[in-house]
């Protein structure tokens, strides 16, 4: 009885140790295959019926995906964007060129190219409406005075001080008098232009960040409003060093407007305008002014250098608005009220390539 007692205990300890060997074998197939349903079966050899993966063959946040590194990694080259058709937009609550306007009053829209006006810097003009003799192309060369790390934590921060701000819905040469250009609708407000800057710049490995908070539900002290919530987002995000405030011009009369244009690679964009502000006397507490116009040349120049005729000529006169907050401050207008959304989306896209070329190189 001893003896077979003993038998029995050989026997079983061989079965245990086969056991083990095979799952030694199998788990390394199981975890290296893309089928979570092989995983799941050696969980069921291992299971006592307390511990069963198989429950999480079918669920996604469990899965460990292949990596497309293709798709993760940042990108050193110009990059388009996925936007949306005009025909997937959605008017609701907003204007609409091809509704029923019977009995209104029709006008022209004009398009046209602002080219050379004021003082030639670099590749580009300066509108200089602060009556300096200033040095602009010396402001040009010198280095830009801050950096963009690559350490994970955002660097740029896109917002809107007057987010409703809005383009035209067709790309048509007429508007009609119930035409009004500014809506909460993101379709078709400059927050759809902000979306594709911040897509071009984190696809090429800039973290940006845009926020989307409405500041112009009344005009008066929209920008106080503004200023408050970019210092509150710095405030968490320490290593941001760049802020652009993003809005749209208007250009023309109530009967007629002009839509700024301009035409690379076979589509036409909408021209922008940089704003940067002066403060010699102080009295606007503008302190690092001479920072933020060697940040907004360095952009106009590389902007003109890859997207010939992208750019009016920078508009640089004594206001501060919001670019006191740092160096790398900005208000740039991208088209006006008379460009079409998809203009004015596909300006953002190459605006954002500018803007990862000045921050990456410096130049």
């Amino acid at each position: 009885m001893k003896r077979l007692g003993a038998l029995k205990i050989t026997a079983s300890i061989v079965l245990v140790l086969t056991a083990v060997f095979c799952i030694y074998k199998r788990l390394p197939e199981c975890f290296a295959s893309d089928k979570p349903a092989a995983l799941a079966v050696a969980a069921l050899t291992l299971s006592d019926g307390t511990y069963k993966l198989s429950n999480l063959a079918n669920t996604n946040e469990n899965r460990t995906e292949p990596k497309k590194q293709e798709e993760t990694q940042p990108t050193t080259k110009a990059v388009t964007i996925t936007r949306k058709f005009n025909g997937e937009k959605d008017k609701t609550g907003y204007y609409d060129s091809f509704g029923d306007h019977s009995g209104e009053e029709v006008y022209d829209i004009l398009a046209e190219h602002i080219g050379a006006n004021g003082v030639k810097c670099g590749t580009a003009y300066v509108k200089n409406n602060t009556g300096l003799d200033y040095d602009f192309e010396s402001a040009l060369s010198s280095e830009l005075p801050f950096d963009v790390d690559s350490n994970g934590s955002a660097q740029v921060l896109i917002y809107h001080t007057h987010t409703s701000e809005s383009y035209m819905d067709e790309d048509v040469d007429y508007f009609y008098e119930s035409y009004y250009s500014r809506t909460q609708n993101n379709d078709y407000n400059v927050t759809a232009v902000g979306d594709a800057i911040t897509d071009v710049l984190n696809k090429r490995g800039i973290k940006t960040m845009h926020d989307t908070t409405v500041h112009d539900s009344t005009y008066s002290g929209s920008y106080d409003r503004s200023a408050q919530t970019v210092e509150s987002i710095m405030e968490n995000n320490t290593d941001i060093k760049v802020i652009i405030d993003i809005h749209r011009d208007a250009i023309g009369t109530e009967t007629q407007k002009v839509k700024p244009v301009f035409t690379y690679d076979g589509k036409q964009g909408a021209q922008i305008m940089i704003l940067s502000g002066c403060d010699t006397d102080g009295e606007m507490n503008f302190l690092n002014w001479e920072n933020n116009l060697n940040f907004a040349l360095k952009i106009q120049n590389k902007a003109e250098e890859m997207y010939p005729g992208m750019t009016r000529p920078l508009n640089f006169g004594y206001f501060a608005y919001n670019e006191y907050i740092c160096d790398g401050s900005l208000l740039i207008e991208i088209g006006t009220d008379a460009n079409t959304i998809e203009e004015a989306e596909y300006s953002g896209e190459l605006l954002g390539n500018v803007l990862y070329e000045v921050l990456k190189h410096g130049l």
